[in-house]
Protein backbone atom coordinates (compact mmCIF):
# COMPACT_ATOMS: atom_id res chain seq x y z
CA UNK A 1 0.00 0.00 0.00
CA UNK A 2 1.40 3.36 -1.00
CA UNK A 3 1.59 6.00 1.66
CA UNK A 4 1.07 9.70 1.22
CA UNK A 5 3.93 12.18 1.24
CA UNK A 6 2.68 13.42 4.60
CA UNK A 7 3.13 9.99 6.14
CA UNK A 8 6.55 9.61 4.52
CA UNK A 9 7.68 12.95 5.94
CA UNK A 10 6.33 12.30 9.42
CA UNK A 11 7.77 8.79 9.65
CA UNK A 12 10.93 9.62 7.67
CA UNK A 13 10.16 6.68 5.41
CA UNK A 14 12.55 5.89 2.56
CA UNK A 15 11.29 6.80 -0.89
CA UNK A 16 10.41 10.38 -0.02
CA UNK A 17 13.39 11.75 -1.89
CA UNK A 18 12.39 10.13 -5.16
CA UNK A 19 9.09 12.03 -4.82
CA UNK A 20 10.92 15.26 -4.01
CA UNK A 21 13.10 14.87 -7.11
CA UNK A 22 10.15 15.59 -9.40
CA UNK A 23 9.36 19.19 -8.31
CA UNK A 24 13.10 19.94 -8.18
CA UNK A 25 13.52 18.68 -11.74
CA UNK A 26 10.44 20.47 -13.10
CA UNK A 27 11.46 23.78 -11.52
CA UNK A 28 15.02 23.24 -12.76
CA UNK A 29 13.91 22.65 -16.35
CA UNK A 30 11.48 25.59 -16.42
CA UNK A 31 14.04 27.95 -14.90
CA UNK A 32 16.85 26.69 -17.12
CA UNK A 33 14.82 27.15 -20.30
CA UNK A 34 13.43 30.49 -19.07
CA UNK A 35 16.92 31.77 -18.29
CA UNK A 36 18.15 30.71 -21.75
CA UNK A 37 15.23 32.48 -23.46
CA UNK A 38 15.59 35.57 -21.26
CA UNK A 39 19.35 35.89 -21.75
CA UNK A 40 19.02 35.43 -25.52
CA UNK A 41 16.22 37.98 -25.90
CA UNK A 42 17.62 40.57 -23.49
CA UNK A 43 21.41 40.07 -23.49
CA UNK A 44 22.07 43.57 -22.13
CA UNK A 45 19.76 43.20 -19.13
CA UNK A 46 21.94 42.52 -16.11
CA UNK A 47 23.01 44.06 -12.83
CA UNK A 48 26.28 45.95 -12.57
CA UNK A 49 27.72 46.05 -9.08
CA UNK A 50 30.91 48.05 -8.56
CA UNK A 51 31.53 47.81 -12.30
CA UNK A 52 31.21 44.01 -12.33
CA UNK A 53 28.60 42.17 -14.39
CA UNK A 54 26.77 39.95 -11.90
CA UNK A 55 25.67 36.80 -13.74
CA UNK A 56 22.47 34.97 -12.85
CA UNK A 57 24.35 31.93 -11.56
CA UNK A 58 25.16 34.10 -8.53
CA UNK A 59 21.43 34.43 -7.85
CA UNK A 60 21.10 30.70 -8.36
CA UNK A 61 23.72 29.98 -5.70
CA UNK A 62 21.97 32.35 -3.31
CA UNK A 63 18.61 30.65 -3.90
CA UNK A 64 20.20 27.20 -3.38
CA UNK A 65 21.71 28.43 -0.10
CA UNK A 66 18.34 29.75 1.08
CA UNK A 67 16.54 26.54 0.08
CA UNK A 68 19.15 24.48 1.92
CA UNK A 69 18.61 26.49 5.08
CA UNK A 70 14.82 26.27 4.74
CA UNK A 71 15.07 22.50 4.25
CA UNK A 72 16.90 22.25 7.56
CA UNK A 73 14.36 24.44 9.39
CA UNK A 74 11.01 23.21 8.02
CA UNK A 75 9.90 19.57 8.07
CA UNK A 76 6.26 19.66 6.96
CA UNK A 77 5.17 17.97 3.74
CA UNK A 78 3.94 21.17 2.09
CA UNK A 79 7.13 22.98 3.11
CA UNK A 80 9.25 20.19 1.62
CA UNK A 81 7.35 20.51 -1.66
CA UNK A 82 7.76 24.31 -1.91
CA UNK A 83 11.40 24.16 -0.82
CA UNK A 84 12.00 21.55 -3.52
CA UNK A 85 10.56 23.96 -6.11
CA UNK A 86 12.76 26.76 -4.77
CA UNK A 87 15.81 24.50 -4.88
CA UNK A 88 15.09 23.56 -8.50
CA UNK A 89 14.77 27.24 -9.39
CA UNK A 90 18.18 27.96 -7.86
CA UNK A 91 19.77 25.01 -9.63
CA UNK A 92 18.28 26.14 -12.95
CA UNK A 93 19.77 29.61 -12.58
CA UNK A 94 23.15 28.29 -11.48
CA UNK A 95 23.49 25.50 -14.04
CA UNK A 96 22.37 27.71 -16.91
CA UNK A 97 25.86 29.18 -16.83
CA UNK A 98 27.68 25.94 -16.09
CA UNK A 99 30.10 26.52 -18.98
CA UNK A 100 31.19 29.73 -17.29
CA UNK A 101 32.08 27.79 -14.14
CA UNK A 102 34.48 25.67 -16.18
CA UNK A 103 36.13 28.34 -18.34
CA UNK A 104 35.48 31.47 -16.26
CA UNK A 105 34.84 33.47 -19.42
CA UNK A 106 31.69 34.79 -21.04
CA UNK A 107 32.70 33.38 -24.43
CA UNK A 108 32.13 29.65 -24.31
CA UNK A 109 32.30 27.88 -27.69
CA UNK A 110 31.09 24.59 -26.21
CA UNK A 111 28.03 26.22 -24.67
CA UNK A 112 25.52 24.08 -26.52
CA UNK A 113 27.17 20.87 -25.38
CA UNK A 114 26.90 21.93 -21.74
CA UNK A 115 23.29 22.96 -22.24
CA UNK A 116 22.51 19.71 -23.99
CA UNK A 117 24.06 17.62 -21.26
CA UNK A 118 22.18 19.44 -18.53
CA UNK A 119 18.89 19.15 -20.40
CA UNK A 120 19.36 15.40 -20.93
CA UNK A 121 20.14 14.89 -17.25
CA UNK A 122 17.07 16.91 -16.26
CA UNK A 123 14.80 14.93 -18.57
CA UNK A 124 16.16 11.67 -17.16
CA UNK A 125 15.41 13.01 -13.67
CA UNK A 126 11.81 13.71 -14.66
CA UNK A 127 11.41 10.25 -16.18
CA UNK A 128 12.76 8.60 -13.03
CA UNK A 129 10.55 10.58 -10.66
CA UNK A 130 7.42 11.39 -12.66
CA UNK A 131 4.87 8.98 -11.21
CA UNK A 132 5.45 9.79 -7.54
CA UNK A 133 6.14 13.45 -8.28
CA UNK A 134 2.88 14.08 -10.12
CA UNK A 135 0.98 12.49 -7.24
CA UNK A 136 2.80 14.70 -4.72
CA UNK A 137 2.24 17.83 -6.81
CA UNK A 138 -1.48 17.14 -7.04
CA UNK A 139 -1.68 16.62 -3.26
CA UNK A 140 0.17 19.83 -2.39
CA UNK A 141 -0.98 22.21 -5.11
CA UNK A 142 -2.50 25.21 -3.28
CA UNK A 143 -5.36 25.81 -5.71
CA UNK A 144 -7.01 22.40 -5.71
CA UNK A 145 -10.77 22.73 -6.02
CA UNK A 146 -11.44 20.46 -3.03
CA UNK A 147 -9.36 22.69 -0.72
CA UNK A 148 -11.00 25.99 -1.53
CA UNK A 149 -13.53 27.34 1.02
Amino acid sequence: MKRSIRTKVLTQEPGLYISILFPITVAFLLTFVGARVFSRTLPDFYILWAGIHVHHFVYGFLVVMVSGYLALVFNGPRAKYWIALLHGLGLGLAFDEFGMWINLTEDDPARLSYNGLVMVLAIVGIIISAKKGVKMASNHWPFRHDRLP
